[in-house]
């Protein structure tokens, strides 16, 4: 675990995967074909809080999706990448346009799509109901399922590792 932190002290921006991370997985169609996601709250309350410490948030989604267009907006990530199957190219495009070093980065996956960015970054997760195959390439794994909070836990982690999850906690207990 003390590799982990180390990685997670270099951290300054933070990736998400949507579908099986920021989302369970499941996908949710109408009989018109609009199509409805769900997001758990703690994780948006944590990238708020992430993004509050310094440590940038981005998106990388193979799919499209307005809920997702919408849920980035609301949440203040502006770096929302979506329709990208071959997600290294936005990853390049997003480093290049920060000018941050791999080792800077994080990318939560949980899914073959995601193999190719986590295996570049300084620190990959998985999230806890990740395919078994990106979870030997993760260099930890959630304890949440996707969806469900996985992110908020890697978020918590990032600012503990990095000294500023105290400051956060101390401005809820005035």
């Amino acid at each position: 675990m003390k590799e982990i932190i180390k990685k997670a002290k270099k951290l300054k921006l933070l990736i998400l995967d949507v579908d099986g991370v920021l989302t369970d997985g499941r996908l949710f169609f109408d009989d018109k074909g609009k199509e409805y996601k769900c997001f758990h709250a703690r994780d948006g309350h944590g990238i708020k809080l992430l993004c509050e410490t310094g440590v940038q948030v981005a998106v990388i989604s193979g799919r499209k999706s307005n809920s997702v267009a919408l849920r980035m907006k609301n949440l203040g990530v502006e770096l929302v990448y979506q329709g990208h199957e071959n997600k290294i190219a936005a990853f390049n495009e997003i480093i290049q346009k920060l000018s941050l070093e791999p080792e800077q980065v994080a990318h939560v996956g949980d899914d073959l799509l995601d193999l190719p960015i986590m295996t570049r970054v300084g620190l990959s997760v998985a999230v806890n109901d990740a395919n078994d195959a990106v979870k030997d390439y993760a260099d930890w794994c959630t304890t949440t399922k996707g969806g469900l909070g996985a992110v908020r836990e890697v978020c918590d982690f990032i600012m503990q590792s990095q000294g500023t999850f105290e400051n956060v906690l101390k401005r809820y207990m005035q």
